[in-house]
């Protein structure tokens, strides 16, 4: 992989990680709700999972796909299932007090799974093997995976910390709820390019 190659997918990696998507509008719901610590197995969930998932992809996953298209209709209608329960759940976290001792945000193993159902990771993970990985190498794939996994996690932190710092604001029962429905719209909303395709 050359500098040139490489530094366009960094720069790749970084813009689709940091704008928002169903990935970063959870994390910072859950450190609004939850607080940095009780988010940190959601976050590499996500950094973690997502390097998994273009891994496998970069070694030959999609062939499977291409070869059973169906499999592709299903992956739709359970991401759009799941992302629907979750802004349920968002809609529905009790205040930040309440969550901390009441309610529990993603687990590690969840957040690594909602990837394989996050539109947004698919189109991120193919985009990029597509784009920048050699094709000359056979685990070319494997180096998109690990640039993601490298810049990913410091990007989605930033969404937690914008979380966190609202958190103060939303001690009043009507702006938390404000919040948290929004949050939710939002994530409903990005189930838009989905049911489009």
């Amino acid at each position: 992989m050359t500098y040139q190659i490489l530094s366009a997918l960094i720069l790749f990696a970084f813009v689709s990680s940091i704008t928002p998507g169903p990935n970063n509008l959870m994390l910072m719901a859950s450190g609004a709700n939850f607080g940095l610590l009780r988010t940190l197995p959601h976050m590499l969930g996500v950094a973690l999972g997502f390097v998994f998932m273009a891994a496998l992809l970069a070694l030959g996953l999609t062939q499977i796909f291409a070869l059973w298209p169906p499999l592709h209709v299903v992956l739709k209608a359970v991401s759009a299932v799941f992302m629907l329960w979750l802004a349920w759940k968002i809609a529905h976290a009790a205040p930040p007090g309440q969550a901390a001792a009441n309610g529990r945000p993603l687990s590690f193993l969840q957040a690594a799974a909602f990837q394989w159902v996050n539109p947004k990771a698919w189109a991120m993970a193919t985009t990029a093997i597509a784009a920048y990985a050699p094709p000359e190498s056979p685990l070319g794939g494997l180096w998109v995976a690990l640039v993601f996994g490298a810049v990913n996690l410091p990007s989605i932190s930033t969404w937690v910390m914008m979380g966190r710092q609202i958190r103060g604001v939303l001690t009043s029962p009507r702006r938390l709820a404000l919040f948290n429905w929004t949050m939710a719209a939002l994530l409903v909303a990005s189930l838009w390019p989905i049911l489009r395709a």
